[in-house]
């Protein structure tokens, strides 16, 4: 059983990309005092996670309740290290998907987190992290990543005023705590930036690790980092011109190679 049980669960554009390579980069050296999960050793559960932020039927939780089951059947023995789950998908799709407007799912998939691994391992300490970050700032940030990963034709104006609910993720972290009986934490992203690991620390902080072996810590580079106000509208423009999918996945890779 884990000495404690911590999930990062975003949100998404909260520097979890930054997080992520900060803890693959120093998996080795936490290895001793942390065990850690990121979203390429749970894509099942992420898969089911997705799911039912889209559908929302008792039927998907459940799936997400047996792969979650799965996760914590299959762990080894731990007693002496801090269990670190990073992933903002834990919390579902980011908003702007469509019909799916907020993080209205989080605080249901994080109660369900929180019952199965007190089921699994009654006496582990278990608490989740969460990445706030300025609304408009991170209405700005999604949007650029619909723009670039999907085939959104929305300007930024339209796309916040189709999901102005979307970017109150102080809310959804009220939510969660409000349901949730375990503790619950959150850290600015503009605060946790100047920190020495980036917004990696402020995950860190609730692992009970070591002075000596933080410092040890290397860090990364900054993650994901904001495109240009032209490679954006140029990509958005790719996205409103070339229906065919082939013709504008060919279009924005090489405006994103311009771009470098």
């Amino acid at each position: 059983m884990p000495r404690r049980i911590v999930l990062h669960a975003g949100f998404h554009k909260t520097g979890t990309s930054s997080v992520q390579a900060t803890l693959r980069a120093n998996r080795k050296t936490l290895m001793p005092a942390c065990a850690i999960r990121l979203k390429g050793q749970m894509s099942e559960l992420m898969s089911a996670t997705r799911g039912y932020s889209t559908v929302g039927t008792p039927d998907a939780l459940d799936k997400v309740r047996r792969r979650f089951d799965a996760l914590l059947a299959g762990l080894p023995g731990m007693p002496r290290r801090t269990l670190l789950l990073s992933a903002e998908e834990l919390s579902g799709h980011m908003p702007g998907r469509g019909d799916l407007t907020s993080y209205a799912a989080a605080p249901v998939l994080m109660y369900l987190f929180w019952e199965r691994a007190r089921d699994a391992f009654p006496a582990t300490p278990f608490a989740m992290v969460f990445g706030l970050r300025d609304p408009a700032d991170w209405q700005r940030s999604a949007w650029a990543e619909h723009v670039t990963s999907s085939s959104m034709t929305l300007s930024l104006a339209e796309f916040c005023d189709r999901y102005p609910h979307a970017p109150d993720l102080a809310g959804v972290v009220r939510d969660v705590t409000s349901r949730v009986p375990a503790p619950v934490h959150s850290f600015a992203l503009e605060d946790a930036a100047a920190r020495r690991l980036g917004p990696a620390d402020a995950v860190l902080d609730h692992c009970d690790l070591p002075d000596a072996l933080r410092a040890t810590l290397t860090p990364q580079p900054v993650q994901n980092a904001r495109l240009s106000d032209d490679t954006l509208a140029a990509l958005l423009e790719a996205n409103r011109t070339h229906r065919a999918p082939e013709a504008r996945s060919a279009a924005k890779r090489a405006i994103l190679e311009d771009a470098r």
